[in-house]
Order: C-alpha cells, then sequence, then structure tokens
C-alpha cells in the first residue's frame, strides 16, 4: 500500500489554479521532493496533504483512509514549518513536549519522550534553553524533534533548509536523509533547489504551472528529463533543436576542442567560470543558441580557452535524448 496517494487533488484561489486535479502515489518509508519554480503549486499540495489548505476538488487516500476532509490533527501527518515556528517563550524541551500538553499528558511522561526525540537530533544539551539562544541550525532541530513527538505515519518539510547558511545546509541534509532512513517513515520535502533533491530524494516529482512535469528517481529525472522545462529546471543540460525535434545533452557529455572535427559545431566562448573542480564555458553557437560545456579543472588548464575565441562541439549520439514537443 502507498503510504499517500493524492487523486485529481485540485486547489483554486478565486480564478487561479494553483494545483490542478494532479495524481500521485507516495510509496510508505521513501523519501520524496516536491520539487518547482517558485507559484508552481509544490507548497499548496504540501499544505493540503497536512490540511492546512482546504482541497477544492479531489481526494487525499492517507494509509487507505479518505482524510481529505480531516483536521489536521486527525491525519497522521505532521508538518515542519520554513520558519521552523517555535514558542519563543517555551524552553527547547517544552517546545518538542507541547503537543503531548495539550493532549494532557502527564508532565514527567511528556518531558521524558522530549528528551528522547532531542537526543535523536543531537540536542539533549540545549534542553533548558530557549530558541533565541539557539542558532538556526538547532532550531531546526528543535523543530525536527517536535514534529516527531506526534508520531506521524508521514513527515511534511516546507523548504526546511532555505533559511540555513551553505554549509549548514548540505550538512542538515544528510542528517534529514539518515533519519528518515532509521525512522523508516515517509518524508515529503518541498524545495526550489535542484541540488537538494537530487541529494536527499529517492523519489524527485517536478512541479510547473499546477501540475506535475515528471516524477522518478534522481537518476532517472536527470537523465531522461522528458520536457524542455524539466531539463533546463534541474540543470546541468543544454536543449538543442535538431531537424526532428529538441534534444537534451547533459553539460558534462557535451566535448569541446579548439580545432574542428567531423560532425563538430563551431561556437564563440561568451563565459568561462571556474567552479573549484569543474570549468563552465558557456558559448554561443547559431544557430542552436546558447550551449554550456562542463570539464574537469584539470582538463581545461591543460589547454585553456578564452572568451571571444571559437571551439568547436560536439557529442555522442547516446548522450542525446529526445524530448517531448
Amino acid at each position: 500500500m502507498s503510504a499517500l496517494e493524492l487523486i485529481a487533488t485540485t486547489k483554486t484561489y478565486g480564478d487561479i489554479i494553483a494545483v490542478d486535479a494532479i495524481d500521485h502515489k507516495f510509496a510508505s518509508g521513501t523519501y520524496s521532493c516536491l520539487l518547482g519554480p517558485s507559484g508552481c503549486g509544490k507548497s499548496s499540495t504540501l499544505r493540503m496533504i497536512a490540511g492546512h489548505e482546504t482541497v477544492t476538488s479531489g481526494d487525499i487516500i492517507l494509509g487507505g483512509t479518505n482524510v481529505t476532509d480531516l483536521p489536521p490533527a486527525a491525519r497522521g501527518t505532521a508538518m515542519m514549518f520554513q520558519n521552523y515556528a517555535l514558542f519563543p517563550h517555551l524552553s527547547v524541551i517544552d517546545n518538542v513536549a507541547f503537543s503531548q500538553k495539550m493532549q494532557g499528558i502527564e508532565k514527567t511522561k511528556r518531558r521524558a519522550r522530549a528528551m528522547e526525540l532531542l537526543e535523536l537530533v543531537d540536542m539533549q544539551e540545549y534542553a533548558e534553553r530557549i530558541p533565541d539562544q539557539l542558532s538556526g541550525g538547532q532550531q531546526q532541530r528543535v523543530a525536527l524533534a517536535r514534529a516527531l513527538i506526534t508520531e506521524p505515519s508521514i513527515l511534511l518539510l516546507d523548504e526546511p533548509l532555505s533559511a540555513l547558511d551553505p554549509f549548514l545546509r548540505i550538512k542538515m541534509r544528510t542528517e534529514l536523509k539518515k533519519l528518515q532512513r532509521s525512522l523508516g517513515i515517509s518524508f515529503i520535502h518541498v524545495t526550489h533547489s535542484q541540488d537538494e533533491a537530487l541529494a536527499l530524494a529517492d523519489e524527485i516529482i517536478v512541479m510547473n504551472n499546477a501540475v506535475i512535469e515528471q516524477s522518478g528517481s534522481p537518476s532517472e529525472v536527470f537523465n531522461r528529463p522528458n520536457s524542455e522545462f524539466v531539463a533546463k529546471f534541474i540543470g546541468g543540460h543544454n536543449v538543442i533543436q535538431t531537424d526532428t525535434g529538441k534534444i537534451a545533452v547533459r553539460t558534462d557529455r557535451v566535448k569541446i576542442q579548439k580545432s574542428k572535427s567531423k560532425g563538430a559545431i563551431s561556437a564563440a566562448i561568451q563565459d568561462v567560470e571556474f567552479l573549484g573542480s569543474t570549468v563552465n564555458v558557456t558559448l554561443n553557437s547559431d544557430p542552436k543558441g546558447e550551449m554550456v560545456v562542463s570539464v574537469s579543472d584539470n582538463v581545461f588548464y591543460e589547454n585553456p580557452m578564452e572568451i571571444g575565441e571559437t571551439a568547436f562541439l560536439s557529442w555522442n549520439k547516446k548522450d542525446a535524448h529526445k524530448l517531448a514537443e
């Protein structure tokens, strides 16, 4: 049984369609990322699953039960918000234990359970501090423990890493994936970051203009984008017009040379971007348009190229993926 199923799930705000009759099954015990640009419908979808937005039409099936009209507390889900929403006047341990306090669970018992979860996220030493005394990463861990104390069947995360600095973001995404695996419950994570989705997800669901453009494993979505939008949004691809339609070729699969070879196309170098272990070379090739070639730094600097020079580009046919019209 799938952990969660969306059936023609729709959300409108007046005449605006935020989510347009989407269908999707989320597998049990997996990490799923809803990925897409701002306004694509991913956060509205997450909020409908949580019960924080009403469903205009369609159904949400959780563990075989239709929860479309149930309040958030009756669904068996927990949501971790982008701003963490911790109570500023409560200690860390009381923040985590708050939902059990509302359920009438005795203080000693609820604080003991809260401490267990603080240990799970390595925050037990900060139990008596208040949120203002914590860093952003520490606040995130507390919010995570508070969400988990309800023992949800699905944890919903709304851009939980967006407020963190880049170094901490990478560290925390590793810990999120490790935690999901250890708990064995489903995580559904909204993000606009391609790197985040590729690093975390068992399944990526790419949304655009209120619908699902493509879903699949990270390698499937990255290596076989089914549309120009997915190829461009997931990144690392050139979209090229050919006589038989558009194709996508990974930027690291395009070969760049100073001398012309059979079948190569000429292009003018517009920019050279050093990225540490790789170098991205941006070129313009009429009539193909702008293209990017990604090469390792040592290969590039063995035979460097300058802005304004002409280069020649080629690729293997097996690396060209045909896109839907």
